[in-house]
């Protein structure tokens, strides 16, 4: 048993980790891999950096350094990051994945996958190579490519299979499809992330986020995770007076707004803040830079290190030139004049993201946010009447409707999630009429049905059900041994189950023939066992019927039309003997009858909500539509 998992440091549920490897290194040399790596990693970070240098992150920033080799993992660049709430964090960064149950980078692509790979399985299996999805095959046969399922392979054994059969290790078109998916519109839907908003701050806090943008994660999570302790750091905002607020344009990401935004909060009368009435036209923006302050107030209380204490210039680190000669190449700092106000706070961003990328030697978690605060607002000057003067020239803010999701919307966003009936993520947003004939086409009786059996007649397992994939996309298949074997069971055979030592060639045949008549009135004995108890079986659930044609049992279930007519006339003949009276009345039920009833009145006493019948029926690819009838 492979016991290496224990040894693992633990990864939070809210982390990812990546790791980027050499697929064929030379392991004679140990330095000029690590150049190579060292030389990678400044490539990588410049051709990312205008990207990433102004991205705001959620917890964690994007942190690539090289790893010397250890144990059986070989020398490599890799990182961890820590996204908390917002997800979208995660798809900014492409490489092996980890999460706390084990290796799992095709969540996406789960519909998919082949039934081997599950996350106790797919470790060391799953790389992105060339821009493409590889798994390594489950090897079942000697000579085959791929590895055993029951056995990890070592980072370096998987990479060797990698490189020598690469086309072989090549992920299914509709795992890729789904994947691609996921990341359709990366790198350019990292813009899309943002949200621009009024806010009325104290001047204090528009300095320092104007020189680094990033440092509003870090307040908004320290008021959405605030205590009562926090808070009496509050009551009097020594750092951030109230009464210095100016009305600014501050960069949200999407989820720090939403953040920000859905939490009531009324503040202390002690600390200055005062909101207009709800009707006022800036409500949004006090209440905003309101609860903004609380937040940064929060953190510099936090900050238990001596202000004294600078970083290091980023200069003397002699990756900082060759850093700093990509950004310009790439057109990082716009044309901007050098020694402009919007030039310094660029040069400010690209230094930062440079200490936490590169030459920060310990983990992000560890940095004190409030620290980096204070000195961001030391370094800083500002005039008050300048900041109040700019109030007139600021850009406008972004509408903020893409919080209001609307059901049809809802139900679209989780199709496309689920990946059932969208092809890509551009579709559009049908309107009343069409979602009408939409549901009505998409909802049949006869898909209820037929789901509801092909999910009984599933297998199953101790991980529990599991939801049948559709009969239409996989071809039939017809397995001749489970075919005897069932009917070795059925007709009561003792025999062992056939193994391939019973197909052997016409030699060993031969040398049986003597004992043919035998089994020949062997066969014919338990053929007639079998029929006995077939027989016996019958005159059991005939007797059962019998007995429970005098309860209440049969009235529980919906009867045909068609039945219910024959019963009754069954039962008004004089000349009907009593047998023929009881076959009569004991009618078969129609089981799809009664299954659809039960599914409605099941679906009928949930009012709308989620419960067992709609999510069994979801997951079966069945959608109901809305009750039309709200009476």
């Amino acid at each position: 048993i492979n016991m290496d998992f224990l040894k693992r440091p633990p990864i939070p549920e809210d982390a990812v980790q990546y790791q980027l490897f050499l697929v064929h290194p030379d392991p004679s040399d140990a330095e000029a891999h690590e150049r190579v790596l060292q030389q990678i990693l400044q490539n990588i970070l410049a051709e990312i950096a205008p990207l990433l240098v102004q991205y705001i992150w959620q917890h964690q920033p994007f942190n690539l350094r090289y790893h010397p080799e250890k144990g059986d993992v070989p020398a490599h660049l890799g990182g961890v990051t820590q996204f908390g709430d917002n997800v979208e964090d995660e798809c900014d960064v492409a490489a092996v994945v980890y999460y706390n149950d084990g290796q799992f980078l095709l969540i996406e692509a789960a519909e998919h996958l082949p039934k081997w790979l599950d996350p106790d399985s797919s470790e060391n299996r799953v790389f992105l190579f060339r821009g493409e999805l590889h798994i390594l095959p489950n090897r079942t046969r000697s000579g085959e490519v791929g590895w055993p399922r029951n056995s990890v392979p070592a980072v370096g054994q998987a990479l060797e299979v990698l490189h020598s059969h690469s086309g072989s290790c090549l992920a299914e078109q509709p795992i890729r499809s789904a994947l691609a998916r996921r990341l359709d519109g990366y790198p350019d839907k990292i813009q899309q992330n943002f949200h621009r908003a009024h806010c009325y701050v104290p001047a204090g806090i528009a300095v320092v986020l104007s020189r680094r943008p990033d440092l509003i994660a870090p307040a908004v999570s320290a008021f959405y995770l605030r205590d009562p302790v926090d808070l009496q750091a509050c009551r009097t905002f020594r750092k951030f007076p109230p009464d210095t607020r100016v009305l600014t344009s501050l960069k949200f990401t999407r989820c720090l707004y939403a953040q920000l935004q859905q939490q009531s909060f009324v503040p202390d009368r002690r600390s200055g803040f005062t909101l207009p009435t709800r009707s006022h036209p800036q409500y949004r923006a006090h209440e905003l830079g309101m609860k903004l302050a609380h937040g940064f107030e929060i953190l510099c209380s936090k900050s238990g290190q001596s202000s004294s204490e600078k970083e290091a210039s980023v200069s003397s680190n002699p990756l900082w030139r060759g850093f700093l000669d990509s950004l310009r190449k790439n057109g990082y700092f716009k044309s901007e004049l050098e020694g402009s106000v919007r030039y310094k706070d660029l040069m400010t961003s690209a230094e930062s993201f440079f200490r936490q990328c590169v030459t920060s030697t310990h983990r992000p978690d560890i940095q004190n946010p409030g620290q980096e605060v204070m000195n961001a607002l030391e370094d800083a000057s500002y005039s008050l009447e300048e900041l109040k003067n700019q109030e007139a020239h600021l850009p406008p803010e972004d509408s903020d409707a893409w919080l209001d999701i609307s059901p049809q919307e809802l139900e679209r966003l989780l199709e496309e999630r689920g990946g059932r009936g969208v092809s890509d993520g551009t579709r559009k947003t049908p309107q009343p009429d069409e979602e009408l004939q939409e549901e009505e086409a998409g909802y049949s009786l006869i898909a209820v049905t037929k789901g509801m059996k092909n999910f009984i007649n599933a297998t199953s397992s101790h991980e529990g059900a599991e939801i049948p994939r559709s009969c239409l996309a996989e071809p039939f298949s017809f397995d001749p041994d489970a075919v005897t074997s069932a009917l070795d069971r059925l007709l009561g055979s003792n025999d062992d189950e056939l193994d391939s030592d019973d197909f052997e060639d016409d030699d060993d045949e031969k040398g049986n023939d003597v004992n043919d008549d035998e089994e020949v009135q062997n066969g014919e004995s338990q053929e007639q066992t079998g029929a006995e108890a077939l027989d016996n079986l019958r005159k059991y659930m005939d007797e059962m019927d019998q007995e429970l044609q005098s309860t209440n049992i049969g009235k529980s279930f919906t009867q045909n039309n068609r039945a219910s007519n024959k019963a009754d006339a069954s039962k008004s003949s004089s000349s009907a003997t009593r047998s023929e009276l009881v076959e009569d009345e004991i009618q078969p039920l129609d089981v799809d009858l009664n299954l659809v009833s039960n599914l409605l009145e099941s679906l009928a006493s949930q009012a709308g909500l989620a419960g067992p019948a709609s999510n069994l029926l979801q997951s079966l690819g069945i959608h109901i539509p809305p009750d039309a009838d709200q009476s």
